[in-house]
């Protein structure tokens, strides 16, 4: 019996060294996002939210610019963001740099510049990188093809907009040209909207 216990006691540094290695790679599983509603984003202040609290909202996720050909898409984000709120619609705005530098401005200027020139109401976020090396966790996970092949691949140019089911799941993509008036964007908002 006493060869058993030394046995056992002679085992257990070796098994702790097996569970130290298991562990990491059983928080990076934990860890990693399943859905757009698992992250946590900066907002235009610099507090952090965490997107989960849009679970059960359909959201229009979109990068944007304040120096570009595109950027009065603002006006039509703000017309859908007012017309479907009441129903459950979000407009979140990640203002980015990487396409013609766009939006080279500090935080505080995107915000001033959305509030007096398009008096956006929906959420603004910080400024965040879209598309690259440094591209934000919450864009590469949009973009992969692990997320979802069909609304993959790398984003073009500003104003690219994803919807989000309820359940956080990607559902459309439209590329930066469709407008937020574009009647295939409104049917597929609409569409999300219905579903409970």
């Amino acid at each position: 019996m006493p060869g058993r216990i030394l046995f056992a006691l002679a085992l257990l540094p070796a098994l702790g060294l097996l569970a130290s290695f298991a562990a990491p790679a059983l928080a990076a599983d934990e860890k990693r996002p399943t859905s757009v509603l698992d992250f946590t984003m900066k907002n235009i202040d610099g507090a952090d939210v965490a997107l989960s609290q849009y679970h059960g909202k359909v959201l229009l996720i979109v990068n944007t610019a304040s120096q570009c050909g595109l950027t009065p898409q603002y006006k039509g984000l703000e017309a859908l963001y007012e017309k479907y709120k009441g129903q459950g619609l979000e407009v979140l705005a990640f203002p980015a740099n990487e396409f013609g530098a766009q939006e080279p401005g500090t935080n505080e200027q995107i915000k001033e510049f959305c509030s007096t020139q398009y008096n956006v109401s929906f959420p603004v976020f910080s400024k965040i990188v879209v598309k690259g090396e440094k591209i934000h966790p919450l864009y590469s996970f949009l973009t992969s093809e692990a997320t979802d092949p069909s609304h993959a691949g790398e984003i073009q140019w500003n104003f690219a907009k994803f919807l989000v089911d309820r359940k956080g799941e990607v559902v459309a993509r439209f590329d930066p040209k469709t407008t937020p008036e574009a009647e295939e964007l409104v049917k597929a908002v609409e569409k999300a909207l219905a579903a409970k």
